[in-house]
């Protein structure tokens, strides 16, 4: 690694010695037990997905559980589980919406005063908020901390990993080898910042045909398995393409979907 030059720290993910000693104040009513990054490098591969199914089925076991939507320009969790209108908040900071199962959730878009504004701003403005959804939320008392990542691996990545204590990082993957080829960066990104990454998820990894149940590769090469061997990670799970999943979180019931997707994936993370 290059030496170290502290003016230049907000673009650099090392913990070196002119970050550590720094901070960080939660509202006093805040104890989180872990932070899990669910983390790919691209976009559109699932990662909110992942997120919703991991804290529903952390949640089915019992666990406090919370989510915090990092994908500022482009958030769906609210959707996901059906929740709409703005959150209240006092001097101390914001409330979190409550889910059907108690999955606490903070979001861009319910802050917005209308869900289909965009949100027009440079990296540094939302790398700010994002820390703030860490620093100025009543979390409460959680077992996790799910954050749904931003895609790609740019300045607001490396800033939420600088600023909120993630203790580890979901990969989210699919079989295209363009995505695994971007999902190689993500965990290399995750290496030199010192994050373990529990394990690799791929999405889109097959679809089931109706009439037999034969499971249907969409994608003629799977690089999965290879990237797994080339970072010595095990794949956690492989999710199909289910028209009733991808229904239930268009209509806002994701919650209701059984499934038991990522038990492989509880399993390590408890």
């Amino acid at each position: 690694m290059s030496e170290c030059n502290s003016s230049k720290c907000s673009a650099c993910g090392a913990n070196c010695p002119s970050r550590q000693g720094e901070e960080v104040t939660l509202t006093a009513d805040t104890k989180i037990n872990k932070i899990i990054g669910v983390l790919s490098g691209k976009g559109g591969v699932g990662k909110s997905m992942v997120s919703s199914l991991l804290a529903i089925e952390l949640a089915l076991k019992g666990y406090r559980v919370g989510i915090l939507d990092a994908d500022i320009t482009g958030p769906s969790i609210p959707k996901m589980f059906n929740l709409h209108g703005q959150l209240l908040g006092d001097e101390l900071g914001v409330y979190p919406a409550t889910s059907s199962l108690g999955i606490k959730v903070v979001s861009i878009n319910m802050m917005l005063e209308n869900e289909d504004d965009p949100v027009l701003w440079r990296g540094p403005i939302l790398g700010n908020m994002l820390k703030q959804f860490y620093t100025e939320v009543h979390w409460g008392e959680l077992d996790y901390l799910l954050i749904d990542m931003p895609p790609g691996t740019s300045d607001i990545a490396i800033s939420l990993i600088q600023d909120i204590p993630v203790d580890e990082f979901v990969m989210v993957t699919t079989p295209s080898k363009l995505v695994s080829m971007v999902v190689s960066k993500a965990i290399n990104m995750a290496n030199q910042v010192n994050k373990p990454v529990v394990g690799l998820v791929e999405n889109m990894a097959y679809i089931k045909c109706d009439a037999c149940n034969h499971e249907i590769n969409i994608y003629k090469n799977d690089d999965t398995e290879e990237i797994a061997k080339k970072f010595n990670l095990d794949v956690l799970a492989k999710l199909p393409l289910d028209p009733d999943l991808a229904n239930a979180a268009d209509e806002g019931e994701i919650e209701t979907y059984e499934g038991g997707l990522l038990n492989k994936l509880v399993d390590k993370l408890i």
